[in-house]
């Protein structure tokens, strides 16, 4: 029997086993608990303003050593003040990786792609290794890509409604266009669905609210790792094709009573 290859991914030369990325929008010790013990989470997002927070809760105290620290520019809503936060949070977390996240919208909280890929432009250029989150559109993603880029992050759903993979199509366009790392972020709800974006061949997944509003947060943790393992091996072992029309006998139906 052949050895199993490592199923590995990188982000610039970082590379990772977990395909599992924890949100710390909703954050709680018990979620960033769960998430590293459970769900094997390797790396976690930090807003800058929960760093400064300090006292007892304050995240930097809480994360395990060994896990990747992502800070995001949740808040920004240009590219300046995107790279201004990048930029602190770089000095305040010691880390080069940043989420860029640049949101003018108040109602339905859609990242501005034209605004995102001029911030990703000016830290790839700083040596960041910058992560773009995204409203899923080939066009945004190529100029996100070429200017540096280490890997794009389509929304399945808007932030926090767990409505899942809204935005599939243009997911797939990505994941089938983009030479780089596609990690499906926000609107993930059910392990179901985290399943789904990896059996697409999504490279990770991003979630958050569907753990932290979960009923028992490690149980449901757990479940998540499991769906992204599932997926992943789904994907790699070559998914069966799909018949539009009629069916297809999984056995023959002719010739077994012949002696």
């Amino acid at each position: 029997m052949s050895e199993k290859i490592k199923d590995t991914w990188k982000l610039g030369d970082h590379e990772f086993t977990s395909r599992f990325i924890l949100g710390s929008g909703k954050y709680s010790l018990d979620l960033i608990r769960a998430a590293v013990e459970h769900a094997g989470a390797q790396i976690i997002t930090l807003a800058l303003r929960r760093a400064n927070e300090g006292g007892m809760a304050n995240i930097l105290d809480y994360i395990p050593e060994g896990v990747t620290l992502l800070p995001n520019t949740s808040g920004a809503r240009n590219a300046d003040e995107a790279v201004r936060i990048a930029r602190l949070a770089r000095e305040v977390c010691g880390t080069d990786f940043v989420k860029i996240e640049v949101i003018r919208d108040s109602k339905y909280l859609l990242p501005d792609n034209y605004e995102t890929a001029k911030a990703t432009e000016i830290l790839a250029k700083e040596g960041f290794v910058v992560m773009p989150y995204m409203y899923p559109d080939l066009n945004a993603a190529r100029d996100m890509a070429n200017a540096g880029a280490a890997c794009i992050m389509p929304l399945g759903a808007p932030i926090g409604s767990n409505k899942g993979i809204c935005t599939k199509e243009f997911i797939q366009i990505l994941i089938d266009e983009i030479d780089l790392p596609i990690i499906v972020d926000a609107g993930i709800g059910r392990p179901s669905q985290a399943c789904e974006a990896m059996e697409m061949g999504a490279a990770a997944v991003m979630a958050n609210t569907a753990i932290a509003t979960a009923g028992d947060v490690p149980a449901m943790a757990e479940a998540f790792k499991k769906a992204i393992e599932a997926g992943r091996t789904a994907y790699l072992s070559g998914m069966g094709r799909v018949r539009e029309k009629g069916a297809s006998a999984s056995s023959p139906l002719t010739g077994f009573l012949r002696e």
